[in-house]
């Protein structure tokens, strides 16, 4: 796990406390989630089952009800903990942790009699891991699209922070891969450079592959290219502008790419704090100028003039 401000924390917990991620096959994936190890605890027995979906508020699980578990339930008053069960990018021992909740109903599930979607209302705050781990997801999914075309210049600097693995990669055409290098990157597209002829290349579909490290992932992202410019000094060489197809963006590229500009706007942000100290230093250097010099002004006027030699008293 990454290590969050507190402040950061509470915001994401301020903000998206009520909005519901359903967990898809994605989500499982970027969230890291063990399916195999998320179980209902209650009476101090434990029953697995499957999460449908959560905010920061309360979940939504699939589980047996053929295995004891309404009986548990009313033994209980309906008050059970939820345990999950995350990989940690920082260490081999996963992220685990309980979520103490209540049932607020139950409803049959998938048209079976054995198995019921559970309605869980959270009792307290859950824990900061759920926090940065949903956090994360929401605030990438909202940020695409508010900073949608905030674009990343790949420099050697962004590259190292971004992870990229490389800026030489590929641009699939017709599923023929075709040797290009990254220029830009953001939420809606891209910019690269490759050989070719613009007529014959704007308009037409491509999937470009994006490789990163630490942790190793692949995404190929669909779109299309929509414009072209020459490269000077290069005519055999032109850059062409990729938007990405909304609809199937992949998560995972979301949310590096939303972890590198929140890093960046708070770098920028103390940068601009700093330099607003600074000015504040100088303005108050330079009204304590003033205010000595007038202070000085105020004390010369106020003193008797010496008298001038001729009219002194021999």
């Amino acid at each position: 796990m990454s290590v969050l401000t507190s402040q950061k924390i509470a915001s994401y917990y301020e903000r998206y406390k009520e909005i519901d991620v359903t967990f898809t096959k994605e989500i499982i994936q970027v969230t890291g989630l063990i399916t195999q190890q998320v179980l209902l605890k209650c009476v101090g027995d434990f029953w697995p089952c499957v999460i449908y979906s959560s905010s920061f508020q309360g979940a939504k699980v699939v589980a047996n009800i053929k295995s004891g578990l309404t009986e548990k339930l009313q033994q209980a008053n309906n008050s059970v903990s939820l345990r999950l069960c995350f990989k940690s990018a920082d260490s081999a021992s996963p992220v685990t942790f309980f979520v103490t909740a209540r049932v607020a109903g139950y409803s049959p599930y998938g048209g079976s009699s054995d198995t019921a979607l559970f309605t869980l209302l959270f009792t307290q705050r859950p824990p900061d891991d759920l926090i940065e781990i949903m956090g994360r997801i929401l605030d990438a999914n909202i940020n695409s699209t508010k900073r949608k075309d905030e674009r990343v210049l790949l420099t050697a600097d962004s590259i190292r922070k971004l992870k990229v693995m490389s800026k030489d990669t590929a641009a699939f055409i017709e599923k023929v891969p075709r040797r290009c290098i990254l220029r830009d990157l953001s939420f809606s597209g891209a910019k690269i450079i490759m050989m070719g002829v613009a007529k014959f290349l704007v308009d037409r579909e491509t999937a470009l592959r994006l490789d990163f490290e630490d942790p190793r992932e692949s995404f190929l992202v669909r779109g299309k290219f929509i414009r072209a410019e020459t490269v000077e000094g290069r005519k055999e060489l032109i850059a062409l502008a990729i938007t990405f197809d909304e609809g199937v963006i992949p998560m995972g590229y979301k949310v590096r790419l939303n972890d590198f500009l929140s890093v960046v706007r708070a770098d920028n942000r103390g940068d601009a704090a700093q330099a607003q100290d600074e000015h504040n230093q100088a303005e108050a250097a330079i009204s304590k100028l003033k205010e000595d010099s007038a202070k000085a002004k105020a004390e010369k006027n106020a003193a008797p003039e010496a008298p001038a030699e001729d009219a002194v008293i021999k």
